[in-house]
């Protein structure tokens, strides 16, 4: 057994509570992994609406979230649609109310100073009401903390707690981190990770790397590079 189908709408037993987002994401804007969930009681199917904000077409920025991530429930993303002009005087948003004030705004005192993509790696977990701002991009294998605003750059297995969000740790040191990186099990077909469990569940990167050069069996009963 290999666990359930990456294309499981509800995998967590069925209950309506734990989606497998890809499966209820719509928007060509938004992209997400294999077996990232997302949890909530009150209406995990329509993450892309409550939990994914100010994130209109003609921004063009786009939300890009790996594999096997787990995002608990409030875990907002802030789309770079909720910037307002900051080069001038006022950020009052008033080109958006009548024609006439339409008409004498420079769209670039926006567009000027937009972070552009919001992007995810794998294997990253959010906390309750954890909340990313635009343009951030957080590596694999990071813990975002409850209640935290992601306002910059996060690097792989970082541990981000606060508001203003800030790394309190790295999960291991910079040479594990590195030969994890290298592994990047989350790249393996599913088959293969599941009889990896044990090594992933206890840390055990010497058994993962070993792993990860292990040929295959291919379908005709060949071997096949991993």
């Amino acid at each position: 057994m290999h666990g359930p189908s990456p294309d499981t709408l509800h995998p967590f037993h069925g209950e309506n509570h734990t989606v497998f987002l890809k499966n209820v994401v719509t928007r060509p804007n938004i992209e997400v992994g294999d077996y990232t969930y997302y949890h909530d009681f009150e209406n995990a199917l329509d993450f892309e609406n409550r939990n994914v904000r100010y994130h209109f077409d003609n921004i063009g920025d786009r939300l890009r979230i790996g594999k096997f991530c787990a995002l608990a429930c409030g875990t907002s993303f802030i789309m770079n649609g909720a910037n307002h002009a900051m080069t001038g005087f006022s950020t009052y948003p008033f080109h958006i109310f009548a024609e006439e004030w339409m008409e004498k705004f420079d769209p670039e005192t926006i567009f000027g100073h937009l972070r552009g993509d919001t992007i995810v790696g794998n294997d990253v977990w959010f906390g309750t009401n954890s909340t990313v701002m635009p343009g951030v991009t957080i590596c694999s294998g990071a813990i975002i903390g409850a209640h935290a605003v992601v306002a910059s750059d996060v690097p792989p297995y970082a541990v981000v707690v606060g508001n203003p969000g800030r790394v309190v740790r790295l999960r291991y040191d910079e040479t594990t981190i590195e030969r994890l990186l290298g592994v990047s099990w989350w790249d393996w077909p599913i088959e293969k990770i599941s009889q990896n469990l044990k090594a992933i569940w206890g840390a055990d990167i010497d058994r993962l790397e070993q792993a990860a050069l292990e040929a295959e069996p291919g379908l005709d009963g060949t071997s096949k590079a991993s």
